[in-house]
């Protein structure tokens, strides 16, 4: 018997063996607009397990062109993880994202947070506009072709991504699927894509994993409130890690450990983001209070990740060629 490993921060030794996997295929018929312990399993799943799922737009609208729910950020879900208890953590492996339709939308004015209120009143054109964006996944870009937004169009590169995952919040809580939390959420980070590993705390039995948002791409920040708005294919796989404690979410990239903190303002957002990683670098790295603060000092990243949402969110990290091997 294989037992899968899972390297963020401290060597995770995870429940499910190759043995005992599963692939599941779950379509959504049902979405839900709140993060809460209430809301009904859609699949029973077990540590190891890999789901291929849908999500999706933030409208409600799926990948038939189909408006199937309500705005906003309608969630597909929640998985119930065998054996997630509170105090445990589950880590979410995205495998692969594909976005699943010709069609994008987005916004293009920049929100009130992210621009100078001088910039706001100088504004000579102050019509909201929603605009299409056509997907070419053969050439992996997305083209906007409204002349009257920009004379000659602009095209950009395919970089999908999730800008929700979140599990159920504590205290029997029901959050708004526009906020981000400890429990996850609507982080809207740029890089949460194909390849990424994100651990979130679990304080429901279960866990009740959350996802949707999909964009098709995204800048740091989400300055103009939304990203390239679309559905999603969705290829995940999740392992649970038994009595471990965090915070905050955790994120682990190819060259980055990272945790997400989320407030308002954004300086608590930093503060919770920093204070985590902090807690990271002393649990699974080794390294003393005084140790891990002194790295921070000079070797800690920061992102903004979105400052349009309730609550903002900014990601704190540490390349891994930084830290001791694990």
């Amino acid at each position: 018997m294989i037992r899968y490993c899972v390297p963020i921060g401290l060597t995770a030794v995870l429940l499910a063996t190759a043995a005992q996997a599963e692939t599941h295929t779950f379509i959504p018929t049902q979405y839900y607009n709140t993060y809460s312990f209430a809301h009904p399993p859609a699949l029973h799943i077990k540590s190891g397990d890999r789901v291929l799922t849908k999500t999706i737009d933030a409208g409600g609208v799926d990948w038939n062109g189909k408006q199937v729910a309500p705005s906003p950020n309608p969630e597909t879900g929640p998985f119930y993880i065998d054996g997630a208890e509170p105090g445990d953590v589950i880590v979410v492996t995205l495998n692969k994202l594909e976005t699943n339709r010709a069609m994008a939308f987005s916004d293009s004015l920049l929100a009130p947070y992210t621009t100078d209120p001088s910039a706001i009143a100088a504004r000579t054109d102050r019509a909201r506009k929603r605009l299409t964006w056509t997907i070419d996944k053969a050439r992996g870009v997305a083209t906007l072709d409204q002349k009257d937004v920009q004379p000659g169009g602009i095209t950009l590169p395919l970089r999908p991504m999730l800008g929700c995952i979140g599990v159920a919040p504590a205290s029997k809580e029901a959050w708004s699927t526009t906020y981000p939390g400890p429990f996850g959420g609507n982080m809207d980070y740029a890089y949460m894509g194909t390849g990424v590993k994100l651990m979130l705390p679990v304080k429901e039995p279960g866990a009740l994993l959350f996802l949707g948002d999909g964009h098709a791409r995204q800048g740091e920040g989400e300055v103009v409130g939304q990203g390239l708005e679309t559905s999603m294919d969705v290829d995940f796989t999740v392992t649970l890690i038994k009595k471990k404690k965090i915070a905050w979410p955790h994120l682990e990239t190819a060259t980055h450990v990272m945790t997400l903190g989320s407030a308002r303002p954004l300086l608590e957002a930093f503060q919770n983001a920093t204070a985590e990683l902090q807690q990271l670098l002393m649990n699974d790295y080794g390294y003393t209070e005084r140790g891990a603060q002194t790295l921070m000092g000079q070797a800690a990243e920061y992102e903004i990740s979105n400052v349009v949402d309730p609550n903002f969110t900014v990601v704190a990290k540490i390349r891994k060629d930084m830290l001791p091997k694990r």
